[in-house]
């Protein structure tokens, strides 16, 4: 009895494994026709469509714009220093004032240059009656030497005399000058309209001739420079652009609230800076609003141009991968609605397309081949899609890329 029962038992577990291996060597089913290779079901993992975002590829003029950082510069500047030595006795204006040309800044004190103007003058008179008396000498002595009383010898002496004392008249007039020169310096006035900088010192204070440090800066900043480096590969299409006309510029502080200021290109360098590969340019700015400041790094955009009939798409759109940058393009050629009446069979299906990329605005793109206007592309989701990977478009996302591309 109790080896029939365990022969029994044995049995059991023999047909229990067989059956186990039976059902799972059972074969897999296929993937639904036209699903991408190792995605079941042409979508995800799960089967179903991918869902995306997509916008339509618009067709419009853009422009070709240059961004780069640019630093703003004084029109003019020019340091205020003393060229005569004094005390300085008055101050007219206060540090940071606006000031115009030939506006009086400075008073130095103008006795000791007075008195020097003076003692030039009675010089001059008293070598002017020398001279005179001189002159008389000399022609007295003509009409002695033609009776024969004088020598030939005294007439020359009188002569060089009286000439010598007619220098020293024109050197006296020259000193005057100096002089006059020098008590117009006690006054120093503003050689051009700008603005004053930090004061260097006060009333009270003994300044020297041409000192190392200046008394003011003044900066002009109406109108302003702007300096920026244009990259050399770009050198050519800027050129182009100076000879067709003036070039636009517009400038921006990074928190300038407001439009950018605008302006042209005044200058560019006459050499390319080997080191950095860039040339020097500089653009003039009318700055009448003041938003422009010296030293101040702005955001600069000189525009070159414009690029006719350009394919533009949201960079969103453009990836980057082993054979260079592509797009996903919904294969109907236009955006579906989602769950409409040309979505195919468990949605649309993408293909991968190779573009070239020619410039970048902002947040869009110019491709200049891979792309034709009107066609829809994928703007998010790309990271599930392969090519012919069905797809599925979320709600509202087509409209806003529609209405983009229109504008």
């Amino acid at each position: 009895m109790g080896a029939l029962t365990k022969m029994t038992l044995g049995l059991a577990v023999v047909l229990a494994g067989t059956m186990a291996a039976a059902g799972c060597s059972k074969a897999p089913e296929a993937p639904p026709a036209g699903a991408p290779a190792g995605r079941p079901g042409g979508g995800r993992a799960g089967g179903g469509p991918v869902p995306v975002t997509v916008a339509v590829a618009g067709q419009r003029q853009v422009p070709i714009t240059l961004q780069v950082i640019g630093t703003v510069e004084a029109y003019a500047t020019v340091q205020v220093r003393a060229q005569v030595t004094g005390a300085l006795t008055a101050v007219h204006f206060r540090e940071g004032d606006e000031v115009k040309e030939g506006q009086e800044l400075f008073s130095l004190d103008r006795r000791p240059l007075e008195a020097a103007l003076r003692q030039a003058e009675a010089a001059l008179a008293r070598d002017t009656a020398q001279a005179a008396n001189a002159r008389a000498s000399a022609g007295r002595y003509q009409d002695l030497a033609a009776r024969g009383i004088a020598t030939r010898e005294q007439v020359d002496q009188t002569r060089t005399s009286a000439s010598a004392l007619e220098a020293t008249v024109e050197a006296d007039k020259a000193a005057i000058e100096n002089a006059t020169v020098q008590l117009q310096y006690a006054t120093i006035r503003s050689p051009l309209s700008g603005r004053t900088g930090a004061l260097m010192v006060n009333a009270g204070n003994l300044v020297r001739a041409n000192d190392t440090a200046p008394l003011v800066v003044i900066n002009q900043i109406t109108p302003v420079f702007v300096t920026f480096a244009v990259p050399e590969s770009r050198l050519a299409e800027l050129k182009a652009a100076m000879a067709r006309g003036s070039v636009g510029v517009s400038a921006s502080a990074p928190n300038q609230a407001g439009p950018p200021d605008t302006g042209r290109v005044t200058f560019v360098d006459n050499l390319v800076d080997r080191s950095t590969g860039t040339i020097r340019v500089k653009a003039t700015f009318p700055n009448g609003l003041r938003h422009l400041w010296p030293g101040q790094f702005v955001n600069v955009t000189a525009t070159l141009g414009e690029l006719a009939n350009a394919i533009v798409l949201p960079t969103t759109a453009v990836q980057t991968g082993p054979n260079g940058q592509y797009v996903y393009v919904v294969g109907a050629g236009a955006a579906p609605k989602s769950g409409g009446p040309d979505a195919a069979p468990g949605g649309p299906t993408v293909q991968m397309r190779l573009v070239t990329v020619d410039r970048t605005l902002g947040n869009e793109i110019v491709v200049s081949s891979g792309v034709a206007a009107g066609e829809t592309v994928v703007t998010d989701g790309q990271v599930r899609l392969t090519p012919g990977a069905r797809i599925s478009v979320k709600p509202s996302s087509a409209a806003p890329a529609d209405r983009k591309a229109a504008s």
